[in-house]
């Protein structure tokens, strides 16, 4: 374990403020190095106001708001599935292969789960 990760805080607020440090570094280190990331940061820019501003249920704006935040979720799990594969090697084999694939079937089924909900939400408003 490095010293990064080592907690030596005493009380459960130092070690809430060092949690939340740990993740904001986290989601600086996927965002410089994570082009998807980057994209999907984007997008949820894009998406979260117009999910607040389109004219549907408390529940539904959740529903649509909370499918993008999964998928940030998923993309950040995924990346660090990469991070540890390439930590471990560089080298092709099939092990790693597949752990990189499904991580990015995970990002790919919430990107899904992002169109359906919002396919079906604005559906059911507009049509």
């Amino acid at each position: 374990m490095t010293n990064h990760h080592k907690n030596h805080s005493k009380t459960p607020f130092h070690r809430l403020v060092n949690a939340f440090g740990f993740s904001i570094d986290g989601y600086a280190a996927t965002f410089k190095h994570e082009a998807a990331f980057r994209q999907e940061v984007v997008l949820a820019a894009i998406l979260i106001p117009v999910a607040l501003l389109v004219d549907v249920s408390a529940i539904a704006k959740a529903l649509m708001i909370g499918s993008i935040f999964l998928t940030l979720i998923v993309e950040l799990m995924n990346s660090a599935i990469e991070a540890i594969v390439d930590r471990v090697s560089l080298e092709l084999h099939p092990l790693s292969k597949r752990a990189k694939d499904i991580g990015s079937g995970a990002v790919l089924l919430s990107l899904v789960n992002v169109v359906v909900i919002w396919g079906l939400v604005l559906a059911e408003r507009y049509m």
